[in-house]
């Protein structure tokens, strides 16, 4: 499989629903074709409106969308994955998507909280094999339910389980990149395997709790700054630059309509590759979402 849509728009969870639908609504009518989404964003009901309204008025039809969802913690178990793919489907108004993604390779208890915890306050896990959750996934493509499907979040030991225990092979690995985290071996690791690599937080992240200071403004680093100036470019284009011209799509997260229409006016310039070279200097292996099961692949 070949993702094409580099043009995509990630709706986060934070986002009020009036903003989701307008934000879906002004990023299709700017030219995007890749809405990215998960079960645990909760506002999978307030990107459905915007579908509706662009496939009506003839802006877009189903086929043109490359629509993604993502398998929550907590559904696992076989008996869930489809009852649980369904039930996006049925928030998000289309009969299929076109990419399901297993979220974490975090299985959790199932039923209740999206988040269930113990009374001493930690996660609690299930012990649903990685794989068996992946073969249910497998039957849900053989019922034309999903198109192709992947992974978030998994390190390479991770992938290579489910690569070697697969029957359709996983098209898609989806993690955290940016400048100062790169994950150059992740990247080549994937790419080797015929895996498309998505980047999200491709901008890097100001507002994530407990980050340190220093690595909270990628887009105020002077070097992406003279970069910009040199193409007539803001930062934060030349850092979506970057992410293409590594053969990675990227899904930047964005409800404000001038950051929508800006992210995607990246396609009439090209970094050379020594301007390449100086934004991979800013790589320093920091990972700006960490969870404490976390293993970094570097």
């Amino acid at each position: 499989m070949q993702i094409v849509y580099l043009q995509c728009l990630r709706i986060f969870l934070q986002s009020p629903p009036e903003k989701v639908t307008q934000a879906v609504n002004c990023a299709i009518e700017a030219g995007y074709r890749h809405i990215d989404g998960a079960y645990v964003y909760g506002n999978e009901v307030n990107i459905a409106p915007a579908l509706k309204e662009q496939m009506s008025k003839g802006q877009v039809k189903r086929e043109d969308l490359f629509i993604t969802s993502k398998l929550w913690w907590t559904f696992h178990s076989a008996e869930d994955v489809k009852p649980a793919l369904q039930e996006s489907l049925k928030r998000l108004g289309v009969e299929y998507l076109d990419l399901y993604l297993i979220h974490w390779p975090t299985p959790c208890q199932r039923g209740g909280e999206l988040l269930p915890e113990g009374d001493d306050g930690n996660y609690l896990f299930a012990d649903t094999p990685i794989v068996e959750t992946w073969k249910a996934i497998e039957k849900c493509v053989d019922e034309g339910l999903v198109k192709n499907i992947g992974l978030s979040n998994f390190n390479s030991v991770q992938v290579q389980e489910i690569i070697d225990n697969s029957r359709i092979k996983p098209s898609v690995l989806q993690v955290e990149i940016h400048p100062y985290f790169s994950q150059e071996k992740l990247v080549k690791f994937c790419h080797d395997r015929n895996m498309v690599v998505t980047a999200y937080s491709p901008l890097g992240s100001s507002d994530i709790d407990g980050a340190s200071p220093e690595f909270t403004n990628l887009l105020g680093e002077p070097i992406l700054k003279t970069l910009g100036t040199k193409y007539g470019k803001t930062p934060a284009q030349v850092v979506l630059r970057w992410h293409v011209q590594r053969n990675i799509v990227v899904i930047p997260k964005s409800v404000t309509p001038s950051w929508i229409k800006e992210n995607i006016q990246i396609f009439d310039f090209q970094l050379t590759a020594d301007d390449m070279e100086t934004v991979n200097g800013l790589n320093q292996n920091h990972r700006l979402i960490r969870l404490s099961f976390r293993r970094d692949d570097g």
